[in-house]
């Protein structure tokens, strides 16, 4: 009885993830991926609108694309070695002042080059705050949270950090589609330098940003090397959330050639919100899976639905049977891409999560603007029945990659919490 009465009580003394960091910080930080989620679909608006050429539309967003790809690692090194709170407060100032300047330049005489300058720009300047976010909620938790929750709790973050990444991703292209009818194309991009400047910026002040930093030396470098980087058990990682980057863009492109065939292009990213909303169930519902099915297992199960959903994209003959095919695969994807990141934690060199969390970002970044434009040109030229088979490939390096990172994995440290 006294043993029951202890144990209840060390458990109300220990303190939540929501007590540590505070509802203010989970609102702000949701809020302040809208503006990354507005960038790719706000300057293709914009392009074809103020420009008239969908082409030109296309390479914009995929400079877009390009620049955050490129540029998202180096940010997470500077914000492990500098702190978060410099890095993107000056990326909040730079990102939210190209949005307004490509606002401007679209609609002026520039030429095409200085519009594409400008959208690699915007990408290159893209503060990165879900990487940021799991790197700092991570932080907390290993500092702050008694081990014997670690395992539980890092594993309820990382599911709502992709939920809340899937959530904003469905809600950032409806909210470009609402400010650009209502008000104007270019309304988009100013509403999303608004929202750069206002809640990236709140999200760099929060006090949740000193936690990022006890892993230094004192002269602020890494206690660990940079070629720790590119240890097969990380690289394997980052080539499994680029193959869920490759999947998500070819899906919608070949989902969006599938429903222009039947004259009802526009109702695609109806049809993709099946997926995601399945997609965010699932990942908030990897909290409470057993222990005992171990990450490298979960990586293998629900990127083997994945692939077996791709499988049924490619032979699908009418809307109903692709919805099904969306459904399925939302049972995959969701807890593949949680399970990823969470590896991307357990083997992030000390000192260095917030380069690892971007890296990833990065990942599903490269792999989304490469498939979307592959996956275009395909439909083009051989129509859309060559274009359902490229979200199979997609799943199956995911698939592969599991295989290979179960062979990497210790089995004794993959049932183990993802932490350091």
């Amino acid at each position: 009885m006294t043993q029951t009465h202890t144990s209840s009580a060390a458990s109300a003394a220990t303190p939540s993830l929501l007590r540590l960091a505070g509802l203010p910080y989970f609102v702000i930080a949701f809020i302040a991926r809208l503006p990354f989620a507005m960038m790719v679909v706000g300057v293709l608006t914009v392009v074809v609108s103020a420009r008239g050429s969908l082409a030109l539309g296309g390479l914009t967003s995929a400079a877009v694309g390009l620049g955050t790809a490129v540029v998202g690692p180096l940010l997470g090194a500077a914000a492990d070695r500098y702190g978060q709170r410099v890095v993107l407060m000056i990326s909040a100032v730079v990102n939210g002042t190209m949005l307004a300047v490509f606002a401007w330049v679209v609609y002026s005489p520039a030429g095409d080059p200085i519009v594409l300058t400008t959208a690699l720009l915007i990408g290159a300047s893209a503060p990165q705050v879900s990487p940021m976010s799991r790197s700092r909620l991570v932080a907390i938790i290993s500092e702050r949270m008694p081990e014997s929750t670690r395992t539980k709790t890092i594993s309820g973050t990382f599911s709502y950090e992709s939920a809340a990444d899937e959530t904003v991703f469905v809600f950032g292209p409806f909210l470009v589609g609402v400010l650009a009818s209502a008000i104007a194309p270019w309304a988009p991009l100013v509403g999303a330098a608004v929202l750069t400047f206002v809640f990236v910026g709140a999200f760099a002040l929060h006090p949740t940003a000193r936690h990022i930093s006890a892993e230094r030396h004192a002269d602020g470098s890494a206690p660990s090397r940079a070629s720790e980087l590119f240890r097969p058990e990380l690289l394997v990682v980052v080539l499994g959330i680029l193959g869920v980057g490759l999947f998500f863009g070819s899906m919608l492109t070949s989902l969006t050639s599938f429903m222009a065939d039947r004259g009802d292009a526009e109702q695609a990213g109806l049809l993709y919100g099946v997926m995601g909303i399945g997609s965010a169930a699932l990942a908030l519902g990897v909290a409470w899976l057993p222990a005992r099915f171990t990450l490298r297992a979960r990586w293998l199960v629900f990127g083997g639905i994945l692939f077996a959903g791709t499988l049924l994209v490619a032979s699908a003959s009418s809307v109903p049977s692709m919805l099904l095919a969306l459904a399925i695969m939302g049972i995959g994807i969701g807890p593949t891409l949680v399970t990823q990141y969470s590896f991307g934690a357990a083997r992030s060199p000390l000192g260095r999560s917030a380069t690892v969390m971007t890296m990833l970002g990065s990942g599903v970044v490269v792999g989304q603007a490469a498939a979307s434009a592959i996956t275009g040109e395909v439909a083009e030229t051989l129509g859309t029945g060559a274009a359902l088979l490229i979200p199979a490939g997609a799943a199956a390096l995911v698939l592969v990659a599991g295989i290979a990172n179960w062979f990497l994995s210790d089995p004794r440290r993959a049932s183990r919490p993802p932490v350091r």
